[in-house]
């Protein structure tokens, strides 16, 4: 099999030689090496080490290291430094630091101080990556690179991102006529006369025109894209066999990661599952949709740049240490939902600087301790096991599609108490994982071939054109449930003066005849059988024109009224749901599709207990994870053999204890 260096089904750990007397390196690396490690990111935050003054460059003490890792079979993936510009620059080019809306600087001290539209981060940045990238390009260690560190969106007011913004809307609307028709900025004495009253938002009240702040979204989601595409360029020029990645983190974010994702060889994730009893129900299915979701930037196989080790503390008190077990299960969580390879953050726990309580795998003391055995036990697994579940990947026929516009628009005007786009998806989410169902979350106007169910929630702001895919996708044939809050806006962010769900009218084959914020209120629905859930957030009252109603509001004055409706249309069907409806009522819709629209899934998974198949030239493994601090039994459809225990045979049901694993050849 020709696999790629990033295909490969690894362990790894964040080693930062620059933090430690050089008498500790090759030691460290020896006990990597024993361990089973295979890979190491250095580097990302090293800028002051490797050019410690202007043009006066240093690489000696990374040669040396890169040298160590190779000598003992690790590979590298070195991080460019750009997060952390060093004091010299900041202090000779002051345009590299962002500049906050109430004119407050963002100083260097920790990190991420840095202007995406900066030209002196462009041209020292650059600068600095071009040398790396020459200097490492042909060392037989290095296999790839992380660009920066941890996007995110800063709001940065400084005059290069008011002239860049400036730039940018002129490129898209051409005359300032256009913009004040497409913002519709004639109400409040909105109107620009000239170029030089438009900026970013400077203060004064937060509810400004919603079509000018979606835009202000988008620029900046493609400030950072534009930022790291300068790096991306000189990594391709100089190191044509490495690949490149970008670690995101803490999902939802505000940025948009298709778009950075766009220019990347994989996607990357950091992934610290929270520790504390009291989210051990929630904690194990919002980190499945994290890697669902990081999954979908590049709709493949991903990397785990940063994965749980220890209690983190740092920008919060400390986090509960983890349960004996949570490490091991919770990078298999990773790996079974498509993660290719997972390096752990980090190594030894820093004892120097801000992260000092961030903890690794080896705590202050250098002892290794029951952490440290865990990952040495987690490591010889994946070693085992590696060859087998490279290549394979998850083959679902379910997908949510997801839109990082949608939850901007959203975020800018909060339609009722409660109401929140992630959340409601994670709960949509949840129901499939804990039916074991597999789902794929996508980016919104992705192709859909080959899923049968399609989920779309909120399809708040919309065009034309996707409004056409969705309608020909349940026409050729697939089930398509919509939300309520679809329809209702084009995608300059104005109000559709016609019937919602607007332009989706015609396939939902429903009117929305008025609507009611209930926010936090519990209302009810009523199916065709009798029974109630509980319903918050929004009540649509639905007039089917084609649809058929499938439930009912039981209360308030529109008890009776549809709440859910499904509609023929073509070869497939259009669901729509005027409410958020309660976990339980959408479980019992999905499992119900899924048996008319033949998706498989796994029955009867206890609480906490997830399943995920990954599938390839070796043949599908079926990955049971007990992600609870509770033993649970699970039960088989069948006879099979463990991947992970020898070959034992397995039939009937499999007792998985707090915190169990277990693979099975299927």
């Amino acid at each position: 099999m020709n696999m790629k260096s990033y295909d490969k089904v690894q362990m790894g750990v964040d080693y930062y030689p620059e933090h430690w007397e050089e008498a500790m390196w090759e030691p460290d690396v020896r006990l990597m090496q024993e361990t089973g490690v295979k890979v190491v990111r250095v580097g990302e935050f090293a800028w002051s080490r490797l050019e410690p003054r202007d043009g006066e460059f240093n690489f000696a003490w990374l040669d040396r290291a890169v040298d160590l890792f190779h000598r003992y079979g690790i590979q590298v993936v070195i991080g460019t430094p750009t997060a952390t510009p060093p004091r010299w620059l900041t202090t000779a080019c002051p345009d590299v630091l962002p500049v906050f809306a109430d004119g407050q600087t963002f100083h260097p001290g920790v990190r991420g101080h840095r202007c995406y539209n900066s030209a002196s981060l462009r041209e020292y940045g650059s600068r600095i990556i071009d040398r790396l990238a020459r200097h490492y390009s042909g060392h037989p260690a290095v296999i790839g690179w992380q660009t920066d560190n941890e996007f995110s969106v800063i709001d940065c007011c400084c005059g290069s991102c008011t002239a860049a913004f400036r730039r940018w809307v002129k490129e898209k609307y051409g005359s300032l006529e256009a913009v004040n028709a497409a913002w519709g900025t004639v109400v409040w004495s909105g109107e620009y006369s000239s170029w030089e009253e438009l900026t970013l938002p400077l203060g004064g009240s937060p509810f400004q025109n919603p079509s000018y702040l979606l835009d202000v979204q988008r620029f900046q989601w493609d400030s950072v894209t534009d930022y790291q595409r300068t790096q991306v360029a000189i990594l391709r020029e100089h190191c044509p066999e490495h690949f490149i990645t970008h670690n995101f983190h803490s999902y939802p974010q505000r940025l948009d990661l298709y778009a950075v994702g766009a220019d990347l060889d994989v996607a990357a994730f950091d992934y610290y599952p929270n520790t504390s009893p009291a989210k051990q129900a929630t904690t194990p299915y919002s980190g499945a949709l994290s890697l669902d979701l990081t999954r979908g930037i590049k709709r493949r196989g991903f990397w785990i740049m940063e994965q749980l080790s220890g209690p983190p503390g740092c920008w919060m008190p400390m986090w509960r240490t983890p349960y004996p077990g949570l490490l091991r299960a919770y990078a298999w969580q990773a790996i079974a939902r498509g993660a290719d390879t997972v390096v752990h953050f980090r190594w030894r726990s820093a004892a120097i600087g801000a992260e000092q309580y961030w903890h690794g795998l080896i705590d202050h003391s250098n002892v290794p301790g029951r952490r440290f055995a865990e990952f040495s036990r987690l490591c010889a697994e994946v070693n085992a096991l590696g060859e087998q579940l490279a290549g394979t990947k998850l083959r679902h026929k379910v997908a949510i599609l997801h839109s990082f516009e949608q939850k901007a628009a959203l975020d800018l005007q909060k339609q009722s108490e409660g109401f929140d786009y992630y959340e409601n998806i994670k709960l949509i989410h949840r129901a499939l994982t804990k039916l074991g169902i597999g789902c794929d979350v996508i980016r919104q106007r992705e192709p859909l071939d080959g899923y049968s169910i399609v989920i779309a929630p909120s399809l708040y702001v919309l065009d034309d054109a996707a409004a056409a895919q969705l309608e020909a996708y349940a026409e050729a044939g697939g089930a398509l449930v919509l939300t309520t809050r679809s329809g209702v806006k084009d995608m300059n962010n104005v109000c559709v003066m016609q019937p919602l769900p607007g332009l989706l009218s015609r396939c939902t084959g429903v009117r929305v005849e008025e609507y009611d914020p209930i926010g936090s209120e519990a209302h009810t629905i009523v199916d065709a059988q009798g029974t109630s859930f509980a319903c918050t957030q929004w009540c649509d009252l639905l007039t089917p024109v084609t649809a058929e109603p499938l439930a009912w509001y039981g209360d308030d004055f529109y008890a009776g009224i549809p709440a859910v409706t499904v509609n023929r249309c073509g070869r497939g069907e259009v669901y729509y749901l005027g409410t958020q409806a309660e976990e339980s009522y959408w479980a019992q819709l999905l499992a119900g599709l899924a048996d008319k629209y033949g998706v498989s899934h796994i029955a009867g998974l206890p609480e906490g207990v997830q399943a995920t198949v990954r599938s390839g030239e070796a043949g599908s493994f079926l990955f049971l994870l007990n992600l609870s601090r509770t033993p649970q039994t699970v039960p088989l459809p069948g006879s099979y053999r463990s991947a992970l225990y020898d070959g034992a045979l397995r039939s009937g049901e499999v007792a998985l204890e707090a915190y169990g694993v277990e693979i099975l050849k299927v």
